[in-house]
């Protein structure tokens, strides 16, 4: 069982019972985090930050969790930002892996189409969390239909390597974003009809309840992801993980 909890915009904590992911802290108005890093000292700490985007990445997250044992695993334009701190920090590109985290995770890089990365990691009991960060098939702002269809053409490929990488996504966080239109919600159902994808959630939604409403998804009849909304910052909720089938 993990306990996933919603930050803001694209930040997620995921708990487990032996440690604490931290993804794309962005800000976290209702100091969800505060509590979590309070209430679980044990808990080693994983900070991920997928892209350097204002909205993905705050350097307050440096001065976060320094009472746990942590550390930080950052795509490479995030890295340098890490340089004058003392933090124990990984700078990934796509194609990237890195084994034995914490003692662990294994966690590979995979590309995303706007910025930056995009993270799937596998835990020790074989769980698998993928996390997305600016992996869409399109973006609102491309106006360009070369560009827009280059875009869509590197969301497929990374998709597909993805889906051969793991036999199946326990968790799965992915770009929703309404701004895109009346197909805002297919980049998702491409994923989920790619990627063998236990639970989905949503993210960079911009607030709009259209993006937590998945009858606007269109996934085949016979998909069997659970989709997971959150009504607000700072709600957590409870999601089995069942692990995947070890290699």
């Amino acid at each position: 069982m993990a306990k996933v909890t919603y930050l803001d915009n694209c930040g997620f904590a995921v708990k487990t019972d032996n440690i604490l992911l931290v993804f794309d802290y962005y800000r976290d108005p209702a100091h969800a985090l505060t509590h979590l890093l309070k209430n679980n000292p044990e808990l080693p700490v994983v900070f991920f930050v997928s892209n350097s985007h204002p909205d993905h990445f705050n350097k307050e997250i440096f001065k976060l969790g320094q009472n746990h044992k942590h550390m930080y695993v950052l795509a490479n334009d995030v890295l340098s930002f890490a340089g004058n701190t003392e933090v124990q920090a990984v700078g990934l590109s796509a194609g990237d892996r890195i084994e034995d985290v914490m003692g662990a995770l294994t966690i590979e890089a995979f590309s995303a189409t706007d910025a930056g990365i995009s993270f799937l990691i596998t835990t020790a009991d074989g769980e698998t969390i993928f996390y997305g960060g600016d992996l869409s098939p399109r973006h609102y702002d491309v106006k360009d239909a070369r560009e827009a269809q280059r875009m869509a053409s590197q969301f497929t490929i990374a998709t597909r390597r993805i889906a051969a990488a793991v036999p199946e996504v326990n968790l799965a966080f992915m770009e929703v974003d309404p701004r895109l239109g009346d197909d805002f919600a297919a980049g998702a159902a491409e994923f989920v009809s790619t990627v063998r994808v236990d639970n989905f959630i949503p993210m960079h939604t911009q607030g709009h309840s259209a993006a937590t409403d998945f009858r606007n998804y269109p996934v085949p009849a016979d998909c069997a992801t659970r989709f997971h909304a959150f009504a607000e910052v700072g709600q957590t909720l409870s999601i089995k993980l069942p692990a995947a089938n070890p290699a």
